[in-house]
């Protein structure tokens, strides 16, 4: 019995980004390729701007090679980021880039006087 079947939804950890897609790790066996044609149904500049390296995302699985253990993945028209969106917010919303605004703003021009 095949471990990946087309259609299921699988996690995986992004082990390397090219300009033709990115790769995930999704066991000791098997690495998956999410081809840029399978990342938007838009244009894709730069696959960088949709994944980071090491970052742990869910995809779908599209075909499996068992024998090489190779999976093609897609990551298209549903949500593949792990966990809620909202926590990366804080109830105090943006108070605390206001607060670190000014310290940014002091680092920089002390920077650029150097």
């Amino acid at each position: 019995m095949p471990k990946y079947k087309k259609d299921d939804i699988i996690k995986g950890k992004v082990t390397g980004i090219e300009k033709y897609g990115f790769f995930l790790l999704l066991d000791d066996d098997y690495t998956g390729l999410v081809h840029i044609s399978e990342i938007s149904d838009k244009f894709v500049k730069n696959v960088f701007d949709y994944v980071q390296l090491d970052e742990v995302i869910y995809a779908k699985v599209l075909e499996a090679d068992e024998d090489n253990k190779k999976v093609k993945l897609t990551i298209k028209n549903f949500d593949y980021r792990i966990g809620d969106k909202k926590d990366l917010e804080d109830k105090n919303g943006f108070s605390l880039l206001r607060k670190q605004l000014p310290v940014w703003i002091s680092e920089y021009k002390e920077k650029k006087e150097k």
